[in-house]
């Protein structure tokens, strides 16, 4: 029989800055106790230790913790947990009401 590598849970990180990506995998390992591996912008972990569910929901927790909620959002893709960069919402025009016109009585004083 061959002896396959069992699949590894993925997190990607791609709207991460660097230095967060670090400070993820670190929190990942001491909330874990298990090697976490980054590789680019993705991070694979051990499944037998946690699920998929549990994953995003620490993914979430680091987001959460590091107030970098108001910038990303986390979302589960089929077997992958994504961390993605909100759009920034598009700022409206302020309209110009249609104001008074100046008033054009002459005062006798």
């Amino acid at each position: 029989m061959f002896l396959r590598r069992a699949k590894r849970l993925e997190v990607d990180l791609n709207g991460l800055e660097a230095v967060e990506k670090e400070s993820f995998c670190s929190f990942l390992g001491s909330r874990l106790g298990v090697d976490v591996a980054l590789s680019g912008s993705k991070v694979l972990v051990d499944p037998e230790r946690v699920s998929l569910e549990e994953l995003r929901r620490l993914v979430n927790k680091f987001i959460y913790h590091r107030n970098l909620n108001r910038r990303y959002w986390v979302a589960l893709d089929g077997e992958v947990v994504k961390v993605r960069l909100l759009e920034m919402a598009k700022k409206h025009e302020k309209r110009r009401r249609e104001g008074t016109p100046p008033s054009t009585i002459t005062h006798g004083w």
